[in-house]
């Protein structure tokens, strides 16, 4: 007798609805999932956490740090586009992409059409990417502008923000599985495997 066993097709596929090349919300899924999904597919995964930030300059180093890229990076969102698509292009060919905007900042100094223009430059990639039928999906969140407790900095009462903010569930993605995941990093991509 024959034992037939159903597989769950979400997970033999992850990511099946979600467009090849796109630039979306996380909301509909979590740091841990995309990360398992991206090792389920042999894509590259890039995470950056963007919650201490306030400027385009941090913003810019911050990602720059997290992502791993060389060291003679432009720190502007020319040099950012560059980076996100010629040398990883020019290192051979990829299998895809999963990369993270975690915590984006809402403020005065990084206001919404800075904000547009950066998450602009992910667009522009996932679009370089498409045209080389490589997946490349960026997901992104932005930053809860309030403290823990329901108030702004000034001590007022923020409306609609009865509960603590839940920081006890900010997920820590491991420094090795970054390094590891770099495409950045040319010695791992041009060694023999």
């Amino acid at each position: 007798m024959d034992i037939i066993t159903h597989t769950d097709p979400q997970k033999d596929l992850p990511l099946k609805r979600v467009k090849a090349n796109i630039v979306q919300s996380i909301r509909a899924h979590s740091v841990e999932e995309l990360q398992n999904a991206a090792q389920q597919l042999g894509h590259h995964f890039l995470y950056a956490n963007l919650g201490t930030t306030q400027t385009k300059q941090d913003i810019l180093d911050t990602i720059a740090l997290q992502f791993t890229f060389p060291a003679h990076f432009g720190k502007n969102f020319d040099a950012l586009y560059d980076c996100l698509t010629d040398p990883i292009y020019k290192a051979g060919q990829q299998a895809g992409f999963i990369l993270i905007l975690e915590h984006i900042p809402v403020t005065s100094k990084f206001d919404k059409e800075t904000r547009e223009q950066l998450i602009d430059i992910f667009r522009d990639a996932a679009d370089y990417w498409h045209d080389r039928k490589i997946p490349f999906r960026c997901f992104y969140s932005f930053a809860v502008a309030r403290s823990a407790g329901g108030t702004g900095k000034d001590g007022q009462e923020l409306e609609g923000f009865d509960e603590p903010m839940p920081t006890d569930k900010l997920v820590d993605v491991s420094p090795l599985a970054l390094r590891m995941s770099s495409p950045f990093n040319a010695g791992y991509w041009l060694a023999a495997r």
